[in-house]
């Protein structure tokens, strides 16, 4: 296998969430060529009417490597320079993609087996893919999962807390505010509120943060708005059993009539922060993003490394330094090896 040209080939196909059927079905013949050669299995495993995870195994698993193969839009074909390759998915995670194949190909050419992989829908939005895996485990020990983390082990990554909050006031002429009640001016006083929260911290992911990521409201500027609506994302640390309680005492406070009258939390969703699994002679880091990890809890022990930098990733410059696919093809050959070796 070209490690270069097959990247392309998945990064030219548009796999934006929830129009993975195309990669799916790449990556499924190219799975199903090498079970033939060497005696594994393919199979798709289905999420919804038109999706599907693609899970291989050569023996009994005992250790998967996974990813996702649904990237953000906008989709972006491929280019490449002498360094890099760059379009939508070269790190998050096409690339990836590529490398842990260009592994495979070096561990079954070497007659290793007892390894499967699982690439996976969805991740960008919900994490479905995931969670319909995490119901059909295969008995793995060990998880390694592929996302950006310029080839180092993460020792752990932060969890994230969205929540979508919802004001409503009274309608009235501008011209006359006191006949109305803003559910704008209400929503930014709950987010100040929310701003001026002090957020937990951890001697190994650090920091909390808080970002608001959308503010929607009112009907036209001559118009005392009767609606507002936000969109918040935490990354955390820890637990949300404390956080949440003070999340939502400084959105909706107490008694009707006070601070957080005409505002709730509409609905709000969870992926929790973890720690992470470090292995002799591998390089480290700390991230700050999500994965599919917490929703591949049955899937065994859980190591996280991959090619590309993050920072890159989600932008116009997506791209992968291709000295890095080659690195990752190597570091997964060997931390499936020394896995199998436990």
């Amino acid at each position: 296998m070209d490690l270069f040209a097959f990247a392309r080939v998945l990064i030219d196909l548009d796999s934006t969430t929830g129009k993975e059927r195309a990669v799916g079905d790449l990556l499924y013949d190219a799975l199903e060529a090498r079970a033939r050669a060497h005696g594994g299995t393919v199979e798709r495993m289905p999420v919804t009417e038109e999706r599907f995870n693609v899970f291989a195994a050569w023996g009994e698993p005992a250790v998967v490597i996974s990813t996702h193969f649904d990237t953000v839009p906008p989709f972006f074909p491929s280019s490449e320079d002498e360094e890099h390759i760059h379009g939508r998915g070269a790190c998050d995670t096409k690339g990836g993609i590529a490398a842990m194949l260009a592994a495979l190909d070096a561990l079954l050419a070497a007659g290793r087996r007892g390894f499967g992989i699982l690439l996976l829908v969805g991740e960008e939005t919900d994490s479905i893919g995931a969670q319909v895996a995490n119901e059909q485990p295969r008995g793995a020990r060990y998880l390694v999962n592929g996302e950006p983390t310029e080839n180092r082990l993460a020792l752990g990554s932060k969890g994230a807390l969205y929540l979508d909050i919802e004001a409503e006031g009274r309608a009235a002429h501008s011209a006359y505010p006191e006949l109305g009640d803003s559910a704008i001016d209400r929503l930014l006083a709950a987010l100040a509120r929310l701003r001026a929260l002090s957020l937990p911290s951890d001697p190994i992911l650090g920091e909390t943060t808080l970002n608001i990521g959308t503010l929607a409201g009112g009907r036209a500027a001559n118009v005392i708005a009767d609606r507002a609506r936000a969109e918040v994302m935490l990354r955390t640390v820890g637990s949300s059993a404390e956080l949440l309680p003070a999340l939502r005492e400084a959105i909706e406070g107490g008694a009707a009539g006070g601070a957080g009258a005409g505002l709730r939390i509409a609905a709000w969703r969870e992926t929790p922060a973890i720690y992470l699994g470090a292995l002799p002679g591998f390089e480290t880091c700390v991230v700050k993003y999500t994965t599919d990890i917490p929703r591949l809890s049955r899937w065994g022990e859980p190591f996280l490394l991959g090619p590309g930098s993050i920072h890159v990733a989600h932008t116009p410059h997506e791209r992968v330094a291709k000295r890095e696919l080659v690195q990752a093809a190597e570091l997964y050959r060997s931390l499936v090896e020394v896995l199998l070796d436990r």
